[in-house]
């Protein structure tokens, strides 16, 4: 797996309208820029509006030297208005029927599915009826080999269980953080589960390969379908904000199973990866 081709965030690309300014948001755009960073090909799949917030964006990705593949569509680009609370935590207000909403299937994506080694994508972008059956369209094109990771990204009400389970149903890793297993066990009505009894249930009932869950600054943990599972402590780090910090390290996770690595070696980078991302401004630094 070294001559490793294109690494595709899909989802999701927008302007996260923060307070000291505007930064390029969203997991896939977040997940591609540190695949790069790690040395892979990483590609953000997207779309944005003809209008010059999207302009700004191609710019953008052209500066950062990220590849893309973002169509042009009718329907703004897409903004998020995202305050920071005093712990560095983030609450945003997600503008509805913008331009990664309506991302359509295209002849070209069919053709760019042929030569993906891995895809992270998540329950956000497939809020919309238009974009949910281009990214399920992408995905089930996928060669039988790509590595296809769901990170979940549960924001506000925009999410089902019906999309949570296509997409768990389809992956080979499913990410998801503290507050998510509770959201879902909630769903699940298995509120009493322990994290790690519901998460092995996760992977039997979805033939799930690798299940991870973030616990901030408490740790994470990797269960893998052989039964082993891996425990990480979280660095000691000042803490500037916790944006992107989750996509980083799914990216470093992946970047190191692509290499080859262990699970044991993939989790010890990703960790590294994401708390050198909350020690920076942003996702992209």
């Amino acid at each position: 797996m070294h001559n490793v081709s294109t690494i595709i965030g899909f989802g999701e690309i927008l302007w996260d309208m923060l307070p000291q300014g505007r930064q390029l948001g969203g997991a896939p755009a977040n997940f591609a820029y540190h695949v790069s960073k790690l040395g892979l090909h990483g590609v953000v799949m997207s779309a944005v509006g003809k209008d010059a917030l999207g302009d700004e964006i191609k710019s953008f990705l052209e500066n950062k030297n990220i590849d893309s593949h973002l169509i042009r569509v009718d329907n703004p680009t897409g903004v998020v208005d995202v305050k920071i609370d005093d712990a560095g935590v983030p609450a945003y207000n997600i503008v509805e029927n913008v331009a990664w909403d309506n991302i359509p299937f295209t002849p070209e994506i069919e053709v760019l599915a042929q030569n993906v080694k891995a895809v992270c994508y998540g329950s956000l972008a497939q809020r919309n009826e238009v974009s949910r059956n281009t990214i399920q369209r992408f995905i089930k094109s996928l060669p039988q080999q790509c590595l296809k990771v769901f990170d979940i990204n549960l924001r506000q009400q925009y999410y089902s269980q019906e999309v949570i389970e296509w997409s768990m149903i389809h992956c080979d890793v499913l990410k998801l953080n503290d507050e998510e297993i509770v959201e879902l066990k909630r769903m699940w009505g298995v509120e009493e589960a322990t994290d790690a009894s519901f998460c092995v249930e996760l992977q039997r009932r979805y033939e799930i390969k690798i299940v991870i869950v973030t616990c901030g600054a408490k740790g994470s943990y990797v269960y893998s379908n052989d039964g082993k599972v891996s425990f990480q402590e979280s660095p000691k780090v000042e803490v500037v904000d916790t944006v992107g910090a989750g996509d980083s390290f799914t990216a470093a996770f992946v970047v190191s199973l692509l290499k080859g690595e262990s699970i044991t070696e993939a989790h010890s980078k990703a960790t590294a990866i994401a708390a050198e991302t909350c020690a920076h401004s942003g996702a992209m630094y």
